[in-house]
């Protein structure tokens, strides 16, 4: 069966990246389709795969300014020629699953998040941006909106990566999504025989919308250790709002031993952001550690209150210190096991996410065959 898998861009290795992965897994001579790469920034991944980009590839510094190139990313989705394919698989969060394929070609989008920048965190994105954005903002969202909504209706199959996403997407698109939730590497995290230390975490890339400053001044303001893991945009203005503290460290995008050593070695996770899913919150579960995580989104799905963790009500950091405080009164009572919190983690297996993504694929080709009969 030919595969095609189109992802938004591979610039930058994160979750979704690791979602392109595991699809790989189960269709190891798929090709993949996007909008610009950049084999540098990834590593090293994908290097042997069947690769084709976008005609925005062409312009100079592509891979660095494909975020200003919104306006012309549905033309560029909309170029790629699927008439040779038997099953096309979309990762998205902006436009890839635009992707036009033939009536009898099915199409199974995997929606990280409708377009966040589009529709409910559009309004924030405004008020951070300078003039200039704003102007284009304003002038090119309506028809970026009629496009997001147009396209969505022509995909076979949605998958969301958690009821929170499902809820989006019926509210944005009016299309019901199966929510297929994605799995946790065990592999990579696992938990220590070793008791952990008097420290937090605060792990992900560093863009305001994660809300890593909470973290730091919940902790500067409780004078609680606190290790920021992950690089970004953000790093200089959160070194700021450290203010020098020794208290507060600033690791840079660390590599898998040093991220895994502590992991385990926390006392417990700090989640700030209205995720949609979440791979972070499951991760520091699989080492065992349990999570203080904001009360919505994705984490609502995968910290269980009272017993893999607590959750923040409010985004702010008084809350989160108020949380830590309701957290280490919990934890002094040994409320949180941590073979109860990996059992959790582990309940998120690769062997789940590949069943039920298969019998999606496999009811959708079904479904295709007998409308063509």
């Amino acid at each position: 069966m030919k595969t095609a898998i189109v992802h938004d861009w591979l610039v930058t290795y994160g979750g979704a990246e690791l979602f392109v992965e595991y699809l790989l897994k189960l269709y190891p001579d798929a090709e993949i389709f996007t909008l610009v790469y950049d084999p540098k920034k990834m590593g090293g991944r994908f290097q042997n795969r069947a690769i084709h980009t976008s005609f925005l590839q062409k312009l100079p510094a592509a891979t660095r300014i494909y975020t200003k190139l919104l306006k012309f990313m549905p033309a560029a989705f909309e170029a790629f020629d699927f008439s040779g394919f038997d099953l096309v698989i979309s990762s998205s969060s902006s436009c890839a699953k635009g992707v036009i394929t033939p009536p009898s070609v099915p199409h199974i989008a995997f929606i990280h998040s409708p377009m966040r920048y589009a529709w409910d965190l559009f309004y924030d994105y405004r008020r951070r941006s300078g003039r200039l954005t704003r102007f284009f903002m304003d002038r090119w969202m309506p028809d970026i909106r009629l496009w997001d909504y147009a396209s969505s209706q022509r995909i076979d199959t949605i998958l969301a990566n958690s009821k929170y996403i499902a809820r989006r997407i019926q509210k944005f698109w009016n299309r019901e999504a199966r929510v297929v939730y994605l799995p946790v590497d065990v592999s990579r995290f696992s938990p220590s025989d070793e008791p952990p230390e008097d420290y937090y975490v605060a792990f992900s890339r560093l863009v305001p919308y994660k809300r890593i400053d909470l973290a730091v001044s919940a902790c500067k303001k409780l004078g609680r250790k606190l290790a920021v893991i992950g690089g970004g945009p953000e790093l200089e203005r959160l070194k700021k709002l450290a203010g020098g503290s020794a208290d507060i460290t600033f690791t840079g995008r660390a590599p898998d031993d040093v991220l895994l050593r502590l992991l385990q070695k926390c006392r417990a996770l700090l989640f700030c952001a209205e995720e949609d899913f979440g791979f972070v919150p499951l991760e520091a579960q699989a080492c065992g550690r349990p999570v203080i995580a904001f009360g919505r989104g994705g984490a609502r799905e995968t910290v269980l209150d009272g017993r893999t963790g607590i959750f923040f009500e409010r985004q702010d950091a008084d809350s989160l210190a108020d949380a830590i405080l309701r957290f280490e009164e919990l934890d002094a009572r040994q409320t949180f096991r941590p073979e109860d919190i990996v059992r959790h983690a582990r309940s998120f297996t690769e062997e789940r996410f590949q069943a039920e993504f298969q019998a999606a694929v496999e009811e959708t080709a079904a479904r295709i065959r007998a409308a063509l009969q």
